[in-house]
């Protein structure tokens, strides 16, 4: 069975891979970039600020001697921006092997991207659908029977107790923080699970993980000053550090041990059950029709 050492091993060779990171200039996301950078993997990264991801690149290639690393720059809220930055990437390379939907954030006052959509819902289920969709030809492409191309989507723990609200997904009836992030985090499953059953077939696998409660300053940037300390020296024994954050992604990505697997949940590198809202196919369907209706795709997997 696999264990987090296993996951921080060197070994697993990614010489000859391409590899997309979406919110890779922070946290988790940055750190996973790192990781498969180690490993030999051409690595792309999609950040929104252009200084962060030109220092980001700049400090990646200088911690691993890897040249083959190179930054993208999107706001993953807008769906303008996420195809502009799918072609950007495609333009450059005709392979993508590993996909790994990470951008996420939490908003404690309810607002809406340039789509008009709730700022939760879209940029952290949204643009994990229609980045993925905008890439799969390409995903399908890059996959031989002996080695997968990989979709890995960072979800979490606090998908379990929600439910999608179709009467009220863009949560304009009400709004919570925790409400909104809980939906968007159980999309990403409900789309992982979905997604796995209609690549049967295709040597490209889907899956998705809890990453653990991570030091990370992951909405803090909501919080006034004295308040963000305070929340902050209170959560910190319960934090483990975006290096151990980014251990399952990593894994998933690079592992012979998943080699073939699809359509699980993963925690500390294992597959656990996710709650059992996920696994109701009938709601994955109907996620999956509305999501396409909401990014205008017409043509989908």
């Amino acid at each position: 069975m696999a264990n987090e050492n296993s996951a921080s091993s060197t070994s697993d060779n990614m010489q000859g891979r391409v590899c997309l990171v979406t919110g890779a200039t922070t946290g988790i996301g940055r750190e996973t970039a790192l990781g498969l950078a180690k490993r030999g993997a051409t690595v792309a990264i999609i950040g929104r600020n252009p200084q962060k991801v030109t220092t980001t690149v700049a400090e990646l290639i200088a911690i691993t001697g890897n040249q083959n690393i190179e930054g993208l720059v999107a706001d993953l809220s807008s769906q303008a921006e996420i195809h502009r930055v799918s072609a950007e990437f495609l333009e450059k390379h005709d392979r993508l092997h590993v996909l790994v939907n990470n951008a996420g954030a939490i908003f404690f006052t309810r607002r809406e991207t340039v789509d008009g959509l709730e700022y939760t819902f879209a940029l952290d289920h949204l643009a994990y659908f229609l980045l993925t969709n905008l890439l799969l030809d390409t995903l399908k492409a890059s996959a031989t029977p002996d080695r997968n191309a990989r979709i890995i989507s960072v979800s979490s723990m606090a998908h379990n107790g929600a439910k999608i609200k179709f009467d009220d997904l863009q949560s304009k009836t009400s709004y919570s923080p925790m409400g909104a992030y809980g939906q968007a985090k159980l999309a990403n499953i409900l789309f992982t699970y979905e997604l796995a059953r209609r690549l049967m077939g295709t040597n490209v696998t889907a899956n998705t993980l809890h990453p653990g409660v991570v030091s990370t300053g992951f909405a803090m940037n909501n919080l006034g000053g004295v308040i963000r300390s305070a929340v902050q020296l209170a959560i910190r024994p319960f934090l483990i550090s975006a290096e151990q954050g980014a251990r399952t992604s990593i894994y998933l990505a690079t592992s012979p041990e998943v080699e073939g697997i699809t359509g699980e949940y993963f925690d500390k590198c294992k597959p656990v059950r996710s709650s059992a809202a996920s696994y109701d196919e009938a709601t994955a369907k109907r996620l999956w029709e509305v999501s396409e209706q909401l990014v205008g795709l017409t043509a989908t997997v």
